[in-house]
């Protein structure tokens, strides 16, 4: 077990490459939701439920997968959950996709897709425990902003790639190309990661180790439901911000890439900016508040000019900087509160609110466009994401 100091930064370093790989998909596929609108001939109701189908499944699965880390470690979860959502792409490469010559139902690609996202979600409690186990607290947040910075730049890479593969080439090709690359990461985590599990478990007690259930603490609850109104405005802007920009002020699809491009690798810088600033200064909590306030304004303010072009794409924008800047800090802010043991099933459960926030965000949204339009939209968004503040303010501070 003779690792070096700087083992551990190897390990992030493979923490967020699982990471990135589910991100993907699970950002990029949305993004060719003006693409497939045509190509399936879905309606937007229909293409609600298929873009946050992925989203449903980490939601179901978050818990167990987290529970399954704690108890047989987080190596084991991982390569499991990459396998798993590779196979899951390579059936619906092949039986899911217009290249068949098929009418495609809505239903089975969602239930496809949802099935991915149980399989995929197991990375976020076990690339998020290895980080708990091999950092300490006063690197932690850090360490989980970098983490959790490799779902937008995943994201990022995914809604520059999948989109141009779908256009250029075929659904069959994008969904295989994440199947590919699902595989090859699971075999670099099996044969160059070493786990902390078994050493962990041989401590009878750590200065990190509680005794109760994350289940039975209050203040792990409060930041795990406040993730998920704070998951409102980033799945706005990566599920519908493009037909938005699209059908309201009529913007080419490159441009509108390149746009939800910058506001996931923004969103990425801002994410580790933001570790490191709550490590030095100790402040998680009152930063997460900001964020739900610049947030739920920058939505409002949307609501306002919806067909501004200038003002509606820097709005959005920076909804989107607001809705993706939390995620590492509230991750590590619920697993500190839960324990390094206990670390696996807390960030679970704040897996599953974030989840459940993504996949029912994009079917509010096909719902409330399609029955009112884009400034109950935005309006609706906006006050969601205040609402996080409800849950924040309750919350102790834990020194």
């Amino acid at each position: 077990m003779g690792h070096s100091k700087n083992y551990r930064w190897f390990i992030l370093s493979i923490g967020v490459l699982a990471q990135a790989t589910f991100a993907m998909g699970f950002a990029g596929i949305p993004v060719t939701g003006v693409l497939m609108r045509d190509e399936y001939h879905f309606s937007l109701f229909e293409l609600g439920y298929v873009l946050g189908a992925m989203g449903l499944g980490v939601a179901l699965s978050e818990i167990i997968w987290g529970i399954l880390t704690d108890k047989l470690g987080d190596k084991t979860v991982l390569v499991l959950g990459l396998c798993s959502s590779a196979a899951v792409f390579v059936a619906i490469a092949y039986f899911l996709t217009p290249e068949t010559g098929k009418t495609i139902s809505f239903m089975h690609l969602s239930i496809a897709l949802c099935i991915a996202g149980a399989c995929g979600g197991s990375i976020n409690s076990s690339s998020g425990r290895t980080v708990m186990s091999w950092f300490d607290d006063s690197q932690r947040g850090f360490a989980m902003s970098i983490r959790q910075t490799a779902i937008p730049v995943g994201g990022a890479i995914g809604t520059g790639l999948l989109p141009w593969l779908a256009w250029a080439y075929s659904f069959n090709i994008a969904f295989l190309t994440l199947a590919i690359t699902g595989f090859a990461t699971a075999l670099f985590v099996m044969f160059f990661v070493s786990s902390r599990h078994a050493e962990l478990k041989q401590t009878k007690k750590s200065q990190f180790d509680v005794s109760s259930s994350p289940f039975k603490n209050g203040d792990v609850w409060k930041v795990v439901i406040s993730a998920g109104f704070l998951t409102v405005p980033q799945m706005a802007v990566l599920t519908f911000g493009g037909v938005y920009m699209r059908d309201v002020l009529h913007i080419d699809l490159t441009l509108i890439s390149i746009i939800l491009i910058g506001v996931q690798i923004g969103g990425g810088a801002l994410r580790i900016w933001s570790g490191y600033y709550t490590d030095r200064y100790k402040n998680r909590l009152p930063l997460l508040k900001r964020y739900a306030v610049l947030g739920g304004v920058c939505s409002l303010l949307l609501c306002l000019m919806v067909t501004q072009p200038v003002a509606g794409v820097i709005l959005l924008i920076m909804t989107g900087l607001f809705g993706h800047a939390w995620h590492g800090i509230a991750y590590t802010e619920a697993a500190v509160k839960a324990g390094v043991e206990r670390a696996g099933t807390a960030l679970g459960m704040i897996g599953t609110t974030v989840f459940v926030s993504s996949f029912l965000t994009p079917i509010m949204i096909s719902r409330l466009a399609a029955y009112y339009n884009w400034i109950v939209v935005w309006a609706v968004v906006g006050l969601l994401t205040l609402a996080a503040l409800l849950c924040f303010y309750s919350v102790a501070v834990k020194k």
